[in-house]
């Protein structure tokens, strides 16, 4: 999306011509993000959709501002970050992307918070969560079944 795009290169500019933006760090942004967070809370609990649209943006910002700095450094990039929670997002919707045939929403949730569970274990062993298959899936979570015996 050019508009997407055209914010990144706003932000890779600021990062490098700004003097504020430029010492800024992922610790030193923390109480910013988490001051936009409590402002779209409010912009949400006021219902004004303008309001909440200029919050998403500045939590938008954030998240751009956080991979440009994660870019400079060489952890990752903003397409590392829109792949894993798209891959997140599939996996966590097997009713959608999978073969979980259930509308019922008591069981969706019981699934996502079984994935959950799957995904930080898989974490805690350090399994790829990008190369975690259904497969793998069902073999970690018998393990954690067997662990918890």
């Amino acid at each position: 999306m050019k508009e997407f795009d055209a914010l990144v290169k706003v932000v890779s500019i600021l990062r490098k011509k700004c003097p504020w933006d430029k010492k800024q760090t992922h610790k030193t942004l923390k109480p910013y993000m988490l001051e936009e967070t409590n402002e779209a809370i409010e912009a949400i609990d006021s219902g004004d959709p303008k309001k909440l649209c200029e919050e998403l943006g500045d939590q938008l910002l954030h998240i751009v501002m956080h991979a440009e700095m994660a870019k400079e450094k060489g952890t990752f990039t903003i397409k590392d970050i829109i792949e894993v929670i798209r891959a997140k997002m599939i996996r966590r919707h097997p009713h959608v992307f999978g073969d979980l045939k259930t509308k019922k929403i008591s069981e969706i949730y019981k699934r996502w918070e079984k994935i959950k569970k799957i995904e930080k274990y898989a974490n805690k062993k350090g399994i790829d969560l990008m190369k975690l298959g259904a497969r793998n899936m069902k073999k970690l979570w018998e393990e954690i079944n067997q662990n918890e015996r």
